[in-house]
């Protein structure tokens, strides 16, 4: 058994990728046991994932799930040696919600679908099966609507993630807004940070991370006025993805309590109905610009290099695979090696 010796951040894997862009045309969902057992089965030096990350939305786990329902997934992912971390309410008009920035109605849809995802965190920590974690959401508005009243517009997401901040100190949970191209007022470096500022309100409401993603931040791509790196910059150079890392993750990562490890060719992807963002890549592909285990230090490390302990788990991220991709046991193999590399480089013991 090769030597490992740091247990934290734990190691997670997502489920949704197994629903994310599937349907509406496209390949059928996977359901979440065979995710679930896919993940269980991972194995590289002697260690597997510590837990998942889920979606609350059907088929995977009901948004208006019982509690005798919730007890039956603590149940199944016990079984399997897992545990639940971070979990993503459905907060977008077509699971139910609403956007953050619309009329009184649409905000309450957005408003009620938290409440509905947040109550779940709740039980199934009560159940002792999610002992970490957050609940990720998302303004549920895309740029260009957004660009019609950027200050107005901004100001009222601030205000319903406000709102979803103290339902959360209510339920004992913290939110974690993903930083993505694709969402209204969050879809750039300074857009992001500046609704954190508007909200304020950083022991309740924090940024999750994706290194897919955040690449897209640096260059601009639904905000070429926020570019961090030119557009003709050469991101087979390391020192130059280092360099606009630097930046960017000085700005977020203050505020960063939740992160999915990830990789990105530098190019955006939609299939199904989720829109076009960054394009999530298997670790090693050839076209990926990240070097994961060494650009993971820029959220996981300060500026004094000290790592952070902002986050007790890490989960990989890789929506829009292809199911066949997906369903070969080496996948998630290779997944686990580089999130074992990251805990190696950036994590500890205690």
């Amino acid at each position: 058994m090769s030597d490992h010796p740091n247990t934290y951040p734990k190691l997670h894997n997502a489920a949704w990728p197994g629903v994310v862009g599937k349907g509406d045309g496209g390949e059928p969902p996977i359901d979440l046991d065979t995710m679930l057992d896919l993940t269980a089965a991972a194995e590289v030096d002697g260690r597997r994932f510590d837990g998942v990350d889920l979606f609350l939305f059907a088929p995977h786990v009901d948004i208006d799930a019982t509690d005798d329902d919730l007890k039956a997934l603590a149940d199944k992912v016990a079984e399997r040696g897992l545990v639940i971390g971070s979990v993503v309410a459905p907060v977008w008009p077509p699971t139910g919600g609403g956007s953050a920035m619309g009329d009184e109605s649409e905000r309450k849809k957005w408003l009620a679908q938290l409440g509905k995802g947040l109550r779940i965190a709740r039980t199934l920590r009560e159940l002792g099966i999610r002992p970490y974690g957050v609940v990720r959401m998302d303004s549920a508005c895309d740029p260009g609507t957004w660009a019609e009243d950027p200050d107005g517009n901004q100001q009222r997401i601030a205000e319903t993630f406000r709102e979803g901040a103290r339902m959360a100190e209510d339920e004992g949970e913290r939110l974690a807004a993903e930083g993505e191209i694709c969402w209204g007022g969050m879809h750039s470096w300074k857009t992001m940070l500046d609704l954190l500022e508007r909200v304020d309100q950083p022991d309740a409401l924090g940024f999750q991370a994706d290194m897919a993603h955040t690449l897209l931040y640096l260059l601009g791509y639904n905000a070429p006025e926020d570019a961090i790196l030119g557009e003709e910059v050469d991101l087979s150079d390391r020192d130059v993805i280092d360099s606009g890392l630097k930046t960017l993750t000085d700005a977020l990562r203050p505020w960063t309590i939740d992160m999915h490890v990830a990789q990105n060719d530098a190019t955006v992807h939609g299939s199904g109905s989720h829109d076009k963002t960054g394009r999530h890549c298997l670790p090693n592909d050839p076209n990926g610009k990240l070097d994961i285990p060494h650009h993971a230090g820029f959220w996981m490390r300060g500026e004094d290099g000290e790592v952070t302990k902002a986050f007790q788990h890490v989960c990989w991220d890789g929506c829009m695979f292809p199911n066949a991709v997906m369903m070969k046991p080496e996948t998630w193999n290779e997944i686990l090696g580089v999130m074992l590399a990251v805990r190696d480089a950036h994590g500890w013991s205690d």
